[in-house]
């Protein structure tokens, strides 16, 4: 019913940036929190950073100042601009968001695929 698609990964060396893209479709009727993750080698999977509908932002304490998290509620996609990435940023990055479709009642958290990151000279 609903898909999201990221893009924008790839390789970068250390103190360079990326931008993070992810679109939902489908029988979208509204979506509420949007965010991303991620999931290193042998590591759980962990909060980047959310935004709201309303455009409020949280972010992990090892991403603050170098992340930004943004949406373009129109078009269903969030971003995030990752700057003065580091090699610890490598990982793979997961799109998050919870999405009412139609004739739901509640809203339904959706994961996209993934995309990698990697931060090496």
């Amino acid at each position: 019913q609903v898909q999201l698609v990221e893009s924008g990964g790839g390789l970068v060396q250390p103190g360079g940036s990326l931008r993070l893209s992810c679109t939902a479709s489908g029988s979208i009727v509204s979506i509420n929190d949007m965010g991303w993750y991620r999931q290193a080698p042998g590591k759980q999977r962990e909060l980047v950073a959310t935004i709201s509908d309303g455009g409020s932002t949280q972010y992990a304490d090892n991403v603050t100042g170098r992340f930004t998290i943004s949406r373009d509620n129109a078009k269903n996609t969030v971003y995030l601009q990752m700057n003065s990435l580091k090699p610890e940023d490598t990982a793979v990055y997961y799109c998050n968001a919870a999405v009412k479709v139609y004739f739901a009642v509640i809203y339904r958290d959706y994961w996209g695929q993934g995309t990698q990151v990697t931060v090496s000279s």
